[in-house]
């Protein structure tokens, strides 16, 4: 699988504490990164669908690293 072909685990959060949890494409999440900070409605498309975010709500993205874990595996 190609790095833009790979998916990310992200999560996004909203004022008020409601955090959404997505998996994209690399592309799809330098696209989201852009769009942060701005005005009007985002459309990001996930493993599992298509979400529209309001951008004035976003608090954070987190971006989970999945090379790096901590834990007993085989």
């Amino acid at each position: 699988m190609s790095p833009d072909e790979r998916l990310q685990r992200i999560s996004i959060a909203f004022h008020g504490g409601q955090v959404l949890s997505a998996r994209v494409a690399s592309p799809e999440l330098t696209r989201l990164r852009g769009a942060l900070g701005g005005e009007g409605w985002h459309e990001l498309t996930a493993e599992d669908g298509t979400v529209a975010l309001d951008l004035q709500r976003v608090v954070y993205v987190l971006v989970d690293h999945e090379g790096h874990r901590v834990g007993f595996g085989s």
